[in-house]
């Protein structure tokens, strides 16, 4: 099998490229992204679409990539119910707690806290509760999309019942955890590895992976450019 590669598109959107060859784009946000590369804005080969939550800087592209693509979306039941009604078909509802083999995947739906909402239609749609994702590659790696969150204990199970090697965490304050946070979160979690992300989009947005660095030890942070491939 291949290693597992990680791309960042920037802000919370990651196309990963699995051991076993598939590519799991996380939560879409390409044309209005700031800190996308012109390059990566069109819609990119998927497999797989995970969506963490409703928030536009998540999702707005979702509807374009999963008609371009057919590929299914996993989401909560709210979004997935939201994209019948727009005329998308290939779904994979969950909640959380539960968990799904899709394409060779094993994906567990953990809680987030945050909000969740999308305006659409003239009006703000509720789109169900926030929440994040543990994949199991095809390899036995476990790795944690933690979604837009603060800091919350029960990070420890997840930790303790999954087992992730690699999360991927929340970093830029004001709307999520801060780097502060986030080092308490990579203890908790007992990760070799944490990928920022929710960074530096915009001014509001004031963690930085610095910071963070200074904060954890024995965890390695992998400070991806937008654009950048790393395995």
């Amino acid at each position: 099998m291949d290693k597992l590669a990680i791309t960042w598109f920037g802000h919370s959107t990651f196309l990963l490229k699995t051991p076993g060859g598939k590519r799991v784009l996380l939560d879409p946000w390409l044309t209005g992204n700031p800190a996308c590369p012109e390059s990566l804005k069109k819609t990119p080969k998927v497999d797989l679409i995970l969506a963490s939550h409703g928030h536009s800087d998540h999702i707005d592209d979702l509807l374009t990539v999963a008609r371009d693509t057919g590929a299914p979306v996993v989401a909560i039941w709210e979004i997935c119910d939201w994209l019948g009604r727009k005329g998308i078909q290939n779904v994979s509802p969950m909640n959380k707690g539960g968990s799904q083999e899709i394409l060779g995947l094993k994906v567990t739906m953990t809680d987030a806290r945050h909000s969740s909402s999308y305006f659409t239609d003239g009006a703000l749609v509720y789109m169900g509760e926030p929440a994040g994702y543990v994949i199991k590659l095809e390899d036995g790696m476990s790795i944690y999309y933690a979604g837009d969150t603060c800091l919350f204990y029960d990070m420890k199970l997840i930790g303790e019942l999954y087992k992730p090697e690699i999360a991927f965490l929340p970093i830029g304050d004001r709307f999520t955890m801060d780097p502060v946070q986030a080092a308490k979160a990579c203890e908790f979690l007992g990760v070799k590895m944490a990928v920022p992300m929710h960074w530096g989009t915009f001014p509001l947005l004031t963690g930085t992976p610095e910071q963070l660095k200074a904060l954890v030890k024995g965890v390695q942070v992998l400070e991806l450019k937008p654009g950048e491939t790393s395995e």
